[in-house]
């Protein structure tokens, strides 16, 4: 297979041009088109991801798409997938964290240690999010991602089409970004789609099930994620932003010394 030639930052910044005022569809033809089998969607099932699986269905039936399975997920995020993969008949490829790794955060640091600081609760997502992500990315050349400029102060100049500097300069997909929540459920409800029931006991973001509560009226979507950190800014669990987990490890042996 001839390898692809990597696009340029201008090549980029034209691609976002283009695609800025197109649908979230056409997007996803341009990167399934020149990725193939190289593209994969990254799906936490959440709402936005399970209305870009059937976009994506849509466009290529065969579309590659993964999850991370973190071993503390809701039982409900389970029953989403498994509505999914009878839906659409994808062929879903689970990630599952390091037994070894988790075994030494557990006894080292205890099974809930994320709760005692944000440095403990990266190394948990670190262990059971980051490196599985890491396993996942290797082989592809681009990702799909669920992203949303309207979900957090973190994510408001986030592009359709990005070069993922945390990933290997990896091509990262957003065909969402521009949308609103409320353009993402007209979708769902308007094709059927099935959808974590969380959403329904007011979970807006849906996470790990010791990490994730639903939120009140009036509070921000992901208030409800990691709610015992008080920094909006830091909910964030190293998919998407480029704190180094090994980093994590090194400040936690500080911590320890002292």
């Amino acid at each position: 297979m001839t390898q692809l030639k990597e696009l340029t930052e201008q090549e980029i910044a034209k691609l976002n041009e283009s695609f800025e005022n197109k649908s979230p569809h056409e997007l996803l033809e341009w990167g399934l088109g020149r990725y193939g089998s190289k593209i994969a969607l990254s799906s936490s099932f959440g709402a936005e991801d399970v209305a870009l699986i059937d976009m994506m269905w849509r466009v290529d039936p065969k579309a590659h798409v993964f999850t991370l399975d973190t071993l503390r997920l809701h039982t409900e995020t389970y029953t989403v997938m498994d509505q999914i993969r009878a839906r659409y008949g994808v062929k879903l490829d689970i990630y599952y964290p390091d037994i070894k790794e988790v075994d030494a955060m557990v006894q080292k640091e205890g099974y809930n240690c994320f709760y005692r600081g944000i440095e403990l609760r990266k190394y948990c997502c670190g262990v059971r999010k980051v490196e599985p992500l890491n396993r996942a990315l290797a082989p592809l050349d681009a990702w799909v991602s669920g992203l949303r400029r309207d979900q957090a102060s973190s994510r408001t100049n986030v592009a359709k089409i990005e070069v993922d500097a945390v990933h290997d300069n990896k091509i990262k997909l957003n065909p969402l970004a521009d949308w609103t929540s409320e353009q993402v459920w007209d979708y769902i409800r308007s094709h059927q789609v099935p959808y974590n029931e969380l959403h329904d006991q007011d979970f807006p973001s849906i996470g790990c099930a010791p990490c994730t509560r639903a939120v009140k009226p009036g509070e921000d979507p992901r208030a409800g994620r990691w709610w015992w950190e008080l920094d909006p800014n830091a909910k964030e669990c190293g998919i998407h932003v480029g704190w180094d987990p090994a980093k994590v490890g090194v400040i936690l042996e500080m911590q320890t010394k002292e």
